[in-house]
């Protein structure tokens, strides 16, 4: 168990998965374009930088409101709440096991890890779930020539 290559592959793992997580929570919601004569004449090309410039856009116009404010501090909270938990319950266990220093640093490292990816992805669901954010691209699009028709 103490052999340092058996460490090198747990910390390659855990790197893994969360650059995974992290990859499936930066992945968000698009506009769906009704394939109108507009949308035809211009091309898909065309038409995806059109919706990112609105998104673009859109995600100034939240963020000039206050939204991201709200989002850092629910994040930093996330990681903090989730050090202090996990260095408690890792305190716990490593006393049982007659390592509380160890135990506790190990569980503030993990808890605070998982804070602040839940407050992250908190903070993603809640833009794309964002209602001012979804009619702002929509009416950007509209503007435009294109007919949205959904969110995918």
């Amino acid at each position: 168990m103490n052999d340092p290559r058996s460490r090198t592959i747990d910390h390659r793992a855990v790197f893994l998965v969360l650059a995974l997580l992290v990859l499936a929570a930066c992945s968000t919601r698009r506009p769906v374009l009704y394939p109108n004569d507009h949308y035809q004449r211009v091309g898909r090309s065309v038409a995806e930088r059109d919706t990112d410039d609105c998104m673009r856009r859109a995600e100034q116009f939240v963020s000039s409101r206050g939204h991201n404010g709200k989002a850092a501090r629910s994040v930093a909270g996330g990681t903090a709440v989730g050090a202090g938990t996990g260095a408690a319950i890792g305190a716990v266990g490593g006393a049982v096991s007659g390592g509380a220093g160890e135990g506790a640093a190990v569980g503030a490292a993990t808890g605070a890890t998982a804070g602040f990816l839940h407050g992250l992805f908190g903070v993603f669901q809640s833009r794309r779930a964002d209602p001012v954010f979804a009619s702002f691209v929509d009416r950007c699009l509209r503007e435009r020539g294109y007919e949205p028709i959904g969110w995918k």
